[in-house]
């Protein structure tokens, strides 16, 4: 059984930045972020692989949001981040955290999720 909280959401304005954080209990090979805007279907953001708090750099990262949104790990806090910088408002969705056996950009494939965290870019 895999525990995920998100956190870090909130109201930011276009071309500011945020950082989420996935705080995560029990066993996983793969965590990953999804985000799911109103009417439409949740989407991959990116993924890697985990080993208890670590990242095996082996990051997994959509085209709409490489080069502005990046991962990276605390590992004494369980923790995995996602620092989203150069926001539009496209962006705004609930994002979550998913856990799973294998990098996939399908959330069909992931067994375990966060209850989601709110990101609105407005201005």
């Amino acid at each position: 059984q895999v525990q995920l909280v998100e956190s870090g959401g909130g109201l930011v304005q276009p071309g500011g930045s945020l950082r989420l954080s996935c705080v995560a209990s029990g066993r996983t090979d793969v965590i990953a972020w999804f985000r799911q805007a109103p009417g439409k279907e949740r989407e991959f953001v990116a993924a890697d692989r985990w080993n208890v708090g670590r990242l095996y750099n082996a990051t997994y990262i959509a085209n709409g949001v490489k080069g502005r949104f990046s991962i990276s790990a605390d590992s004494a806090r369980n923790t995995m981040y996602l620092q989203m910088n150069s926001l539009k408002p496209e962006d705004s969705a609930i994002y979550y955290c998913a856990a799973g056996d294998a990098t996939s950009r399908y959330s069909k494939n992931y067994r375990f999720w966060g209850q989601g965290t709110q990101v609105t870019v407005s201005s």
